[in-house]
């Protein structure tokens, strides 16, 4: 969603819960990542390196994050941000995520615009209107056409590494705009992406002609949709909707609306970040993976 109407859902939240949005201080954002960085996978955390790197597409050069266990060959996962863009936050969780056994690659979605961090979560805030007329023409340069540029280019690219395991299939993930991004993504490239998970993605099952959703028939990969309770609220139908779709096309699919939680309750550096639920979240994550990616 990611617009006015869910700044304005959001502002009643914190009205309701007494919360002041002011109060969301660059300490308790770096603090909540921190606890993010910290978290052990269940069964022990594997030893990890990150590095930057600059992936060619037919569109230009997109820079992106690729971190991976030190040892030996696993499943990869493409990760699209929100719509502010890789920065630590996302970077810290393509940490974890790799330290579960995956090859993970989170990436500039606005590489063709605009390099490196677009928003710093230590200063500013979504809400702001100067960040957000800043950042809204980025999300609204992307396109179906450049989504399916980016899902081709990018896992080619990962089946390149020597950290990848070429025999398992690929996970995406997408948060907030990325939900989309995620739902092309297992239709552009249906036979290497196996496992898809959204988290509050926004536009994925609209009554609209283009919708993400109706693409589902093209697709062969599990899905994980965490739905944030006012989208629910803002667009009731939208998960019968994808039900009906998952359903006739009979692909597995894990569809629920987390109660209370705010659209943008995932990622650790979120105004509205709910560690209860961003964890269920996570959990569940990791086990569509486990059964989907093995």
């Amino acid at each position: 969603m990611c617009d006015e109407h869910t700044e304005e859902s959001n502002e009643e939240y914190f009205k309701r819960t007494g919360l002041n949005r002011r109060a969301f201080t660059a300490l308790s954002a770096a603090a909540a990542i921190s606890a993010c960085a910290t978290a052990e996978p269940k069964g022990g955390a594997m030893e990890i390196a990150g590095r930057d790197v600059n992936i060619t597409t037919p569109d230009g050069v997109c820079d992106a994050y690729f971190v991976a266990p030190t040892k030996g060959k696993h499943a990869a996962v493409l990760v699209w941000p929100d719509i502010m863009g890789l920065r630590p936050a996302f970077r810290t969780m393509g940490d974890r995520l790799a330290k579960s056994g995956y090859a993970v690659l989170t990436i500039n979605p606005f590489y063709r615009k605009q390099k490196g961090v677009v928003f710093d979560a230590a200063t500013e805030k979504f809400s702001d209107p100067p960040v957000r007329n800043r950042l809204m023409p980025l999300m609204q340069s992307l396109t179906a056409d450049t989504n399916k540029v980016d899902a081709i280019a990018l896992t080619a690219w990962l089946d390149q590494q020597k950290e990848v395991d070429t025999k398992k299939k690929i996970g995406t993930t997408g948060y907030c705009m990325g939900g989309p991004l995620v739902f092309r993504s297992a239709a552009y490239v249906p036979n290497r992406i196996g496992a898809a998970a959204t988290f509050h993605g926004g536009g994925i099952g609209t009554a609209a002609p283009t919708s993400p959703h109706l693409l589902i028939p093209q697709m062969k990969a599990s899905f994980l949709v965490c739905i944030a309770d006012n989208d629910d609220k803002t667009d009731p139908e939208s998960k019968n909707r994808l039900r009906a779709a998952f359903d006739a096309a009979k692909l597995p699919a894990e569809i629920e609306v987390y109660t209370g939680d705010q659209h943008g309750w995932c990622p650790p550096d979120s105004q509205v970040y709910e560690k209860v639920g961003a964890e269920k979240a996570w959990d569940r994550q990791l086990t569509l993976f486990s059964k989907a990616l093995a």
